[in-house]
C-alpha cells in the first residue's frame, strides 16, 4: 500500500463566526508567498468559502465529508494531494464538535491535528481555557495548536499566548480590523469572483498572520492510498453545456472532473453575458443567485427558448437550486420585485428574509442513489407532481423534492455526484 506523508491540520473553532475562513486563508497566502504548496480542502458541503481559498492558494478546494462524499472519496483526495503539497489545510464546518458527522469526527477517522481558532476580543486567560476544554471534550482528537481572532494589540496576543497550557502550541493571531473582514450575505461570503480587491484582502489578511505567526509547520500526517473504483466512461462523445458566471456559481470542482473522467466534452457559457446555449446533448443549471440578477435573467428570451426546445426535445437537463429557480416561470427577491424566467418548470418562487431549508439530503432516482446537500432562502410553489423525495441522514425536517419533465431533473438538492458516480452519470444520458 502506498503511503504519503505532509504536514496538515484541519483549522476548526467554537463556533461559527470566530474566523475560521480568515485564517485558513491567511495562512494559505503567507505559506504560499514563502514558496510552499498550499492545498486546500472544506469540511462539509460549502461553495462560498471554497472559492476564497481557492484564491489564497491559487488551486482548487474540493469538499471533505465523511457522510456526503463517502470515507474512500476523502482519502483518495487527501491521498492525491498529498502527492503534490507542502502543506495541508482543511477548514472546518460550524464549531469543531457541530453536525453529524462533525469536524472533530473528520479530524479523528484521518488523523488530522486541529487547529482552533478563537474570537479572543473579549477575553484574556479564559483563552486558555477554552482552548483547554476544546482539547479535552473527546478521546481521540488531537488538539495541535490555537490561533487568535480579533486581537486588540500586540501586548493583548501576548496575553493570550501565555494563556495556553503545555501542549498546545500558539500559532498566530489576526487583529480587529474591519479592512480585514470578508463581506457577506444571505448564503454566505459573498463569491470570490465578486469582490475587485480580492487578492488585496488576502495579501493584506497574510500580512497581519505574519507578525503574530509561529514559523514551525505542524505535524506529518499519514495518508494512505485507498481502494477505488475506475469512472465508467458513460459520458464519452456527450457534449454538456454548463451554465457558469456569478449567477450560477456554485459547482463542487470534484462534480466537473467526473463529468471529465466520464468522457464528457464541457462547454461553459455565461448566461448574465449573454452567451446563447452551447451546442449539446445535455445542460447543467448549477446553483448559485439568480435572484441577485432577475432583470438580466429575465430579458434572456433566447436562452429562455433554447432551454425549452432543448427539454422539449427530450434531452437531459439538472437545474440544481439557483437552477431551479431560473427553470421556474417566476421568480421575486426579498423587495417582492418579480421577474420572468425561463418556463421549464411550472412554478413561482420568493426570496425569504430567513433561512428556507439546510440539511444533507438523500434521494433515490431511478439512476441510482444521490447524496448531496440543501441551503436556500426560497420558498417554491411548483406546479407538479415530484418524482421523489430527499431524506435528511440526520433526521432534520430538510426533505427537498425532486421534479422531473422528459429528462429535466430539477431540484434544490446540491448533488454531490462523486457520492454514486454512475447514478450521477445517467442524469446527463438520454
Amino acid at each position: 500500500m502506498s503511503v504519503r506523508q505532509v504536514p496538515a491540520l484541519l483549522v476548526s473553532a467554537p463556533a461559527s463566526g470566530q474566523g475560521k475562513t480568515s485564517v485558513t486563508a491567511a495562512l494559505a497566502r503567507w505559506h504560499a508567498r514563502q514558496g510552499r504548496r498550499v492545498r486546500l480542502f472544506k469540511t462539509g458541503p460549502d461553495f462560498l468559502d471554497p472559492m476564497v481559498l481557492a484564491r489564497a492558494a491559487g488551486t482548487s478546494v474540493y469538499q471533505l465529508d465523511l457522510w456526503m462524499c463517502t470515507e474512500s472519496d476523502v482519502r483518495k483526495r487527501l491521498f492525491d494531494a498529498a502527492g503534490d503539497a507542502d502543506l495541508i489545510l482543511v477548514e472546518g464546518v460550524m464549531g469543531l464538535f457541530d453536525g453529524a458527522p462533525s469536524s472533530a469526527d473528520l479530524a479523528r477517522q484521518l488523523g488530522l491535528p486541529v487547529l482552533a481558532v478563537i474570537d479572543g476580543s473579549a477575553m484574556a486567560q479564559t483563552f486558555g481555557a477554552l482552548a483547554l476544554g476544546l482539547a479535552n471534550y473527546r478521546e481521540g482528537l488531537s488538539l495541535y495548536g490555537v490561533a487568535a481572532n480579533r486581537i486588540g494589540s500586540a501586548y493583548h496576543a501576548q496575553l493570550l499566548k501565555e494563556s495556553l497550557p503545555a501542549p498546545l502550541h500558539w500559532l498566530g493571531a489576526l487583529p480587529r480590523d474591519e479592512r480585514l473582514g470578508l463581506p457577506e450575505r444571505h448564503l454566505g461570503l459573498v463569491s470570490a469572483d465578486e469582490l475587485s480587491d480580492i487578492d488585496a484582502r488576502l495579501d493584506a489578511l497574510a500580512d497581519a498572520w505574519a507578525q503574530h505567526a509561529s514559523t514551525a509547520l505542524p505535524p506529518a500526517v499519514r495518508f494512505e492510498q485507498p481502494v477505488t473504483s475506475v469512472c465508467p466512461r458513460l459520458l464519452q462523445g456527450q457534449r454538456i453545456a454548463i451554465a457558469r458566471d456569478d449567477a450560477f456559481c456554485f459547482i463542487y470542482p470534484a462534480n466537473v472532473d467526473l463529468l471529465r473522467e466520464a468522457g464528457a466534452d464541457l462547454h461553459f457559457f455565461s448566461p448574465l453575458a449573454g452567451d446563447a446555449l452551447p451546442d449539446c446533448d445535455a445542460v447543467w443549471l448549477p446553483g448559485g443567485y439568480p435572484e441577485l440578477h432577475l432583470e438580466s435573467l429575465s430579458q434572456r428570451h433566447d436562452l429562455h427558448a433554447a432551454l425549452r426546445a432543448h427539454r422539449d426535445a427530450g434531452k437531459p437537463m439538472l437545474a440544481e437550486c439557483g437552477g431551479l429557480l431560473f427553470a421556474l416561470d417566476t421568480l421575486a427577491d426579498r423587495d417582492g420585485n418579480e421577474a420572468h424566467m425561463a418556463g421549464l418548470l411550472p412554478g413561482s418562487a420568493t426570496i425569504q428574509p430567513r433561512l428556507s431549508a439546510l440539511g444533507l439530503q438523500h434521494v433515490n432516482l431511478p439512476e441510482g442513489d444521490l447524496r448531496g446537500h440543501t441551503f436556500h432562502y426560497a420558498r417554491a410553489t411548483v406546479d407538479a407532481q415530484p418524482l421523489a423525495h430527499a431524506l435528511n441522514p440526520n433526521e432534520g425536517p430538510c426533505k427537498e423534492a425532486v421534479y422531473r419533465d422528459r429528462r429535466l431533473t430539477a431540484s434544490f438538492v446540491h448533488f454531490y455526484f462523486p457520492s454514486q458516480p454512475e447514478a450521477a452519470l445517467r442524469l446527463f444520458l438520454p
